[in-house]
């Protein structure tokens, strides 16, 4: 029986988990600018017509956008879309000059430009390294305890007992290792080392694909060897520890994030697998039905993705300006403001294009098409 958290526990996760990771995200842009002097004009969580807000006694505007999709910070002098000096700024008085982001050097504007992503990253690990203490850390050996019929380990010859030392281009040191690894490489050739009787061997393999679906009705195309594990192995993990932890965790899920990227990038997955803030909304309902753990962990995997996304060097996004602030940087005097100009427009058109296709894979998730399709037919 398909489950459906309905559309009010949906609205109410989704601005749960954006709502405050947006706030996270802009709040680390206010403190760094704070640390070095930058006055802030505004401070908004979502976009467009505010629809409440207060003015504090350093003149910065707190407001909430009717629109819960984003958020920013409205520096002193941002009188334009690439934050460099103009007739308009140079005007202005000393003091109030010295008090605007222009004024600032590079490396500040660019440790203030980053801390939005900084702190997403370290929210997750926070969040990673409490669930680190709460329940351990899983340390399960990667031996075969039982291979499936018909399952690609079997047709592959491992056998119970292997010691799985290394799956296509990655090592593996546990079990979870391998699990990762095989998830997101459906039905690809790839090779397994492994370790038997003190001797290492090689053998190509092609990994399996497994349908599943879940109590949502969501459909899922995952790869598989047909392993089961022996008695799991979990280890508790100590205040200490627990930043490590999170730190390995966290390089896990983004080293993921990248090659899945890179997946739909050479074609071997499919673009219809990018979601939007529609998947996202979904999710979140489905999540916040399955109890606190679920959700609070994907908080943090959207923190991640948040931070993530934040930093690719393309211009609209924090990493577009860290790339300008590196070139000025190099070169000691910063980008022209007509190429920066066209950059940005070249970006935001991207972004919008990308905006795009995760809307239109999104209603298609969730039969829009198949919908209208019948209609028409």
């Amino acid at each position: 029986m398909i489950e459906s958290p309905g559309l009010l526990l949906t609205l109410l996760a989704f601005v749960l988990v954006i709502g405050p990771l947006v706030f996270v995200h802009e709040m680390g842009h206010y403190l760094a600018a704070r640390w070095f002097g930058v006055k802030a004009d505004a401070f908004s969580i979502g976009f467009g017509r505010e629809i409440a807000g207060w003015t504090d006694r350093r003149g910065t505007r707190w407001k909430l956008g009717w629109m819960p999709l984003g958020g920013y910070v409205r520096f002193a002098g941002d009188m334009n879309a690439v934050s460099q000096p103009s007739a308009e700024w140079l005007a202005l008085p000393e003091e109030e000059r010295n008090q605007t982001f222009q004024a600032k050097p590079v490396w500040q504007r660019a440790i203030i430009v980053a801390a939005g992503p900084v702190v997403n990253f370290l929210l997750a690990m926070l969040i990673l390294g409490g669930f680190a203490m709460a329940y351990g850390d899983t340390r399960t050996p990667p031996v075969v305890g039982t291979v499936l019929e018909n399952s690609a380990a079997a047709r592959a010859g491992l056998q119970p007992g292997d010691r799985i030392v290394r799956l296509g281009d990655r090592d593996i040191h546990v079990f979870e290792d391998m699990l990762s690894y095989t998830r997101i490489h459906p039905a690809e050739k790839t090779t397994v080392a492994f370790e038997r009787n003190g001797q290492v061997q090689t053998l190509p393999v092609t990994i399996g694909v497994d349908q599943q679906t879940d109590r949502f009705g969501n459909n899922y195309r995952i790869g598989m060897l047909g392993i089961a594990r022996g008695d799991r192995v979990t280890v508790p993990v100590s205040l200490f520890e627990a930043p490590v932890v999170a730190v390995r965790r966290t390089g896990e899920i983004v080293s993921m994030m990248v090659e899945t990227i890179g997946q739909i990038i050479t074609g071997r997955r499919s673009v219809k697998e990018l979601g939007g803030p529609l998947s996202i909304a979904k999710v979140s309902g489905e999540q916040i039905t399955l109890g606190a753990d679920a959700f609070v962990f994907l908080i943090a995997l959207v923190s991640i993705n948040l931070g993530f996304i934040n930093l690719l060097p393309v211009p609209m996004l924090d990493g577009g300006h860290l790339l300008f602030y590196a070139i000025e940087a190099v070169r000691r005097k910063p980008v022209g403001p007509e190429v920066q100009e066209w950059a940005f427009r070249g970006g935001l058109a991207a972004i919008l294009g990308l905006m795009l296709l995760v809307t239109f894979n999104d209603l298609g998730n969730f039969g829009l098409w198949q919908s209208l399709a019948s209609l028409i037919g």
